[in-house]
């Protein structure tokens, strides 16, 4: 409580493949002010340029970044490990932060996140995570047959760190977030009718996203 009023949880939000932080910014801008204003967040570029075409290119401007890159089949991820450990030296840097907050490839991150954490393989310098926001996420293990070495038991048992989840009923994601919904213990889950997108909240949806932010206001 900061004279008198309940302190703003800090998140750090990671952006979608070929996108950027900017982009997540406009995108999450979108929301309802009475949302916002009771969050403070950090949005972060990706450590790699985009190797290739972005899905974004006729809504926004480059640049455009990507956590890591996979082979076709996903069965091999490369610098998945550099990623991780730069998201972790910039939450050192520029921390504390509270939760984390990610889109299509940054959910799955932070998906996995507190799994790493509790394994001791990811983010031990930094305090534990209280919450994950996952838009369109999946687990990497539900995503074909491939996932990264550091995450391998990120899901190995139910994560108790509180999730809320946004699924889009017509995301090609949408039966793999269901997936990942089994593997947290009591998900908040939003669900919208658009697709693999940052969705507009709508009056329901400002009703159960408030309700978790208010759970981790430091009162």
């Amino acid at each position: 409580m900061e004279n008198g009023i309940p302190k703003k949880p800090r998140i750090l939000c990671l952006h979608g493949f070929r996108t950027s932080g900017e982009i997540l910014k406009k995108q999450i801008g979108r929301w309802p002010e009475s949302i916002l204003r009771k969050l403070d967040l950090d949005f972060l570029d990706a450590p790699f340029p985009a190797l290739g075409k972005s899905d974004v290119e006729a809504f926004f401007d480059p640049p455009y970044y990507e956590w890591y890159q996979r082979n076709e089949d996903c069965t091999q991820y490369i610098n998945f490990e550099q990623s991780i450990a730069y998201i972790e030296d910039y939450m050192v840097t520029h921390g504390p932060f509270d939760g984390l907050l990610g889109f299509s490839q940054g959910a799955f991150i932070a998906a996995a996140s507190p799994g790493m954490q509790a394994e001791g393989v990811a983010f031990t310098k930094v305090p534990n995570i209280k919450f994950v926001i996952l838009i369109a996420g999946a687990k990497f293990l539900g995503f074909k047959f491939g996932q990264p070495k550091l995450a391998v038991n990120a899901f190995s048992s139910p994560v108790q760190c509180p999730s809320l989840h946004i699924i889009g009923e017509n995301d090609f994601l949408k039966e793999q977030g269901m997936v990942l919904l089994e593997s947290f213990v009591d998900p908040v889950v939003i669900y919208h009718s658009k697709g693999h997108t940052i969705p507009r909240i709508d009056e329901r949806g400002q009703e159960t996203m408030l309700s978790f932010i208010q759970k981790f206001q430091m009162i």
